[in-house]
């Protein structure tokens, strides 16, 4: 399939208004992959506008109509996969069974929505006066706007888009523009599946601009994004100018609590597939592991030798398992956070350096610290990088409080054989997903979402489909 690398408004493929482009540059080698349009206020205006005409029509489909062009497009998505996942490399720089095994994901939520549309369900009430009769429907919002960020070029836009769809919502969805080239790829696709002119709309351009014109524009309902807190909170201090709804992923700080009673052959291994996936480029990557000081030199000594045994370079690679940063800024940071660490008397296990082996691309080596103290800068930001930091404890109400020291609460860990802690832990936990000796607490089918700073509203799941949702009550009296 050769995939068109355009701005997609109004069922048209296009460039800038003003003629702008961005170059899509590999993380893995620093050069330019292509160059795309890169737009501004006018395209994402012009974008709800092709939206909102389109919206009355799509709207009043039956979700059998809709779920139908989402299934086709979930079929194709699994057909271009290889092609789709390699496009998809060359922009983020993770390990190509990565980037397919995401395609994949994004096909499955699809499906789930496809059909999860068709439960959109309504309710009667009954009356307390005979002659009145009311009912509950549930009815799609309108145009929603959906800024997604680079660490999932398909599974972010896709479990927004396909829940917004399958709601009856038309979308404009503005992908990172690090990472564009999977989105206008997964636009063709739906397109291709029969999607109407007008439905999805996919602009690149001007972050803030664009965020402006999704916020001013009064057709546009609602805003789901996903990224920094920093642009979290500036979104929603627009939106209490226009009262525009929000759902806000805005990223984590997990924590990993591990009791002596766990096989540490099976925890350290977990770990190391975990925290590395995506290079610690993730909002639920387990980042603080809280360690119990009668395990915490031995779990030290086992992750530090599997992270110094992990392969680095061009994902294209099948032997790495490990990609680069997204650019030089993020790696520049994490380095900055490891070298501070170090200067307060932390100990570098594997790793803290950038590989003089690999003198081109973003890459920092997997690095382990251990002796890290809760006020460091590297145990209270998320790191978002290859580096996980080690703290000791001794008593499990240590543990949690060190867990819930933090303003974010996506997801959280526990690995422990005992069952009455793992209830305490997880009920006592102040986030919004909780794994108990697993390290995937999340599901196509299953709420996906943060307390506190790490977000509002939820993704996946019948939740997720709320989420685009409006209630209106019918009451209908004189009914004698």
């Amino acid at each position: 399939m050769t995939f068109t690398y355009q701005q997609h408004i109004n069922g048209a493929w296009t460039g800038a208004a003003g003629g702008g482009t961005w170059d899509v540059i590999n993380p893995a080698t620093e050069e330019v992959v292509r160059s795309v349009p890169f737009g501004g206020r006018d395209d994402c205006h012009a974008a709800i506008e092709a939206a909102a005409r389109a919206f009355p029509d799509w709207a009043r489909r039956t979700p059998y109509e809709r779920g139908a062009i989402l299934q086709r497009a979930a079929a194709r998505m699994r057909e271009v996969a290889d092609e789709a996942a390699h496009a998809m490399v060359l922009e983020c720089g993770k390990p190509l069974a990565q980037a397919r095994g995401e395609w994949l994901v994004g096909a499955d939520l699809f499906d789930w929505f496809a059909e999860e549309g068709k439960r959109a369900y309504g309710r009667t009430i009954p009356s307390r006066v005979a002659t009145k009769r009311m009912t509950v429907l549930r009815q799609p919002l309108g145009v929603v706007g959906v800024i997604t960020a680079w660490n999932f070029p398909a599974y972010n836009p896709a479990r927004a888009w396909a829940a917004a769809l399958a709601a009856g919502c038309t979308v404009v969805g503005r992908p990172s523009e690090f990472t564009p080239l999977t989105a206008m790829a997964m636009t063709q696709v739906l397109v291709e599946a029969g999607l109407p002119a007008g439905v999805l709309n996919l602009v690149n351009g001007d972050p803030e601009a664009m965020g402006q014109e999704m916020l001013d524009h009064p057709a546009c309902r609602k805003i789901s994004f996903t990224g920094s807190v920093r642009v979290g909170k500036i979104l929603m201090d627009g939106a209490s100018r226009t009262v525009t709804r929000l759902s806000l992923e805005l990223g984590g700080n997990a924590p990993v609590i591990v009791l002596p009673d766990v096989d540490l052959e099976q925890v350290t291994a977990g770990a190391i597939a975990s925290k590395f996936r995506n290079n610690g480029q993730v909002c639920v990557s387990p980042q603080r592991f809280l360690v119990h000081r009668r395990v915490a030199d031995a779990f030290a000594d086992g992750v530090s030798r599997r992270a110094a045994e992990l392969r680095l370079g061009s994902g294209l690679d099948s032997a790495v398992q490990v990609g680069p940063l997204i650019n030089a800024r993020q790696r520049d940071r994490v380095a900055a956070l490891v070298a501070g660490a170090a200067g307060q008397g932390v100990e570098i296990r594997s790793g803290g350096r950038v590989p003089a082996a690999l003198p081109h691309g973003y890459f920092f080596e997997p690095t382990v610290l251990s002796g890290v103290a809760p006020d460091m800068l590297l145990f209270r930001e998320e790191i978002f990088g290859p580096v996980m930091p080690i703290v000791s404890f001794d008593e499990v109400d240590e543990a949690i409080a060190l867990a819930n020291q933090t303003p974010y609460g996506l997801a959280a860990y526990v690995w422990t054989n005992d069952l009455r802690a793992s209830v305490k832990i997880s009920e006592a936990l102040e986030f919004g997903m909780v794994g108990i000796n697993e390290w995937a607490p999340h599901a196509t089918e299953a709420p996906f979402g943060g307390w506190k700073q790490s977000g509002v509203g939820h993704e996946s799941g019948s939740e997720g489909l709320a989420e685009y949702l409006e209630t209106k009550l019918v009451a209908v009296g004189g009914l004698a």
